[in-house]
């Protein structure tokens, strides 16, 4: 296989997909060509990239010719149709939706956490949800010394996870609060201008969301252990870009709080900031469009044994999904794993 791949980025006008253009070219990964692909709607219009633009093409069925490696960020239902496509095409494909993420047969991949589980793809590799990828980032160091048995996660989690309809719909709420107007909402059920919605994707018989419980499943498949006992809390918030999370983590060895941030100011791809007597704690405006996954708050639960609480955050469309997703793709040229099996 070649080092220079030909990529196409597939939902490349969407505001992940042109996050993911973004992080390509400051990566400098080492693409022979880059193709954009969206709807037909979108076919024609240009993205700037490097030191030129790329013309949009339609996606069809016939778009993986000549592709090495694709990246999907167009929905499950794209997923769905054109990912297997594109391998049939012989085009390795890493895919953003929630379409394939537990489907046994397709890893689900944080660089950080299980890079080695790529060595088992064939042709589909699941980049995980936002909010779990920032949260395994944290929790593997963690788990590696002390073995964590339980998690009880709450996140406060930015509009812009709604897509970018989402943080035009807040922004137009805040002007027509202040300007003495009624709030009008359509991304949302209710107005999420100076409110919290503990609601993010579809409720669920058990009483959980779809979102609560991508978190618990995908975290077990991430990190290899499903002995972790994991429950969650997902909250929409009125932030534009950066999921906050508050995690309780119980582990079976204790880990002081100086312990834990030792181990985490080494982990790969996170920042400890926690200096509370100066302030200092992670905070969404901080990580806005960073790649980092800050973490801060910590400290030892003094309700029970071995347990720690902190506050984890990160930029939702960056390391929560294009980064990543860009990161497996310099994994795979890295393990030379750019081809089907």
């Amino acid at each position: 296989m070649s080092s220079n791949p030909v990529v196409a980025v597939v939902g490349a006008t969407g505001a992940v997909g042109r996050e993911m253009l973004k992080i390509l070219e400051q990566r400098n990964y080492p693409a022979r060509e880059v193709i954009a692909l969206a709807s037909a709607r979108s076919a024609g219009s240009r993205i700037e990239y490097k030191d030129g633009e790329l013309t949009v093409q339609e996606l069809t069925e016939n778009s993986f010719k000549g592709v090495d490696l694709a990246i999907f960020s167009a929905g499950g239902a794209a997923s769905e149709k054109f990912a297997p496509l594109a391998v049939q095409s012989g085009c390795v494909v890493v895919d953003n939706s929630s379409a394939w993420r537990m489907d046994p047969k397709v890893p689900l991949v944080v660089p950080e956490v299980n890079p080695d589980d790529l060595d088992q793809h064939q042709g589909i590799i699941a980049n995980p949800n936002c909010s779990t990828i920032q949260m395994v980032v944290v929790l593997k160091p963690l788990h590696d010394v002390g073995k964590i048995k339980r998690v009880v996660v709450s996140t406060y989690q930015a509009v812009s996870g709604s897509g970018q309809k989402a943080v035009q719909e807040l922004e137009n709420q805040v002007k027509q609060l202040f300007s003495m107007q009624e709030a009008t909402s359509n991304v949302y059920p209710y107005q999420i201008a100076f409110n919290c919605l503990p609601h993010i994707d579809a409720f669920l018989d058990n009483g959980y969301t779809k979102e609560e419980m991508k978190m618990v499943n995908e975290t077990n498949k991430i990190m290899g252990d499903e002995s972790i006992r994991v429950t969650a809390t997902t909250v929409r918030v009125p932030v534009f870009y950066g999921h906050s999370e508050s995690l309780n983590i119980q582990t079976e060895t204790k880990i002081t709080s100086e312990d834990a941030r030792t181990i985490l100011a080494q982990a790969p791809g996170v920042r400890v900031l926690d200096n509370p007597s100066e302030k200092i704690y992670p905070m969404p405006i901080i990580a806005a469009g960073q790649d980092e996954t800050f973490v801060g708050r910590i400290r030892e639960d003094q309700s029970t044994d071995n347990a720690l609480n902190m506050w984890v955050v990160a930029d939702n469309i960056r390391k929560g999904a294009a980064l990543n997703t860009v990161q497996i793709a310099e994994f795979l040229l890295i393990k030379d794993l750019i081809r089907v099996p």
